[in-house]
């Protein structure tokens, strides 16, 4: 193991989902999205950055036609949700009278997907619009949300790997893992 790894390893408190597990349970979910979208027309939504290990391979696993777009927000700031969704390009994806499937690392508060479902609907005018999120945090939502899909439930930790970051750290971990207290204070925005 090379230093980096062994250096960022020793900052995981706990290990959550193995690569294996995520494999698997990848498998299973789209099976689901295969037959709930069979004959449709889908379009494929990814939230980024989070999302992008979590829609790869899921993507893969999907035997139908479909388009991909991606979707530039923000909305945290360290280890906390602003509230506030900035949404990072001009236009959204063109899904007029599509079906839309939004992808993204981790439903908590409901801010960010609730925002980016209420301007698809209002500005795009899909078929339908519906969430596929990797984790579910145990968390009273800040906005009523629900996913239609999910990898895992999880509880009220703060996880990285697999796509997940902490201050953009973190993402190339093949597995998602607590991060433990130190490397939070260690990372932490300065100011």
């Amino acid at each position: 193991m090379s230093s980096v790894a062994g250096e960022m390893r020793s900052e995981i408190r706990g290990v959550l989902f193995h690569e294996s597990t995520i494999m698997s349970r990848l498998d299973e979910l789209a099976g689901q999205i295969s037959s709930d979208y069979s004959g449709k027309d889908l379009t494929v939504l990814a939230v980024l950055n989070g999302s992008l290990m979590f829609g790869a391979d899921l993507l893969r696993r999907l035997e139908m036609p479909l388009r991909l777009d991606c979707l530039s927000v923000s909305s945290y700031h360290g280890a906390s949700t602003t509230g506030v969704v900035t949404f990072n390009q001009l236009h959204l994806p063109e899904v007029h009278g599509r079906h839309v499937l939004l992808l993204d690392d981790i439903l908590d508060s409901g801010h960010t997907l609730h925002a980016i479902q209420d301007k698809l609907m209002a500005e795009t005018k899909p078929l339908s619009v519906k969430i596929c999120v990797l984790l579910r945090k145990d968390v009273p939502r800040q906005r009523e949300l629900e996913a239609d899909y999910v990898g895992f439930d999880i509880a009220n930790e703060f996880v990285v790997g697999y796509g997940l970051d902490y201050m953009e750290r973190f993402r190339n971990l093949p597995y998602i893992g607590v991060i433990n207290d130190e490397a939070i204070t260690k990372y932490a925005p300065k100011g």
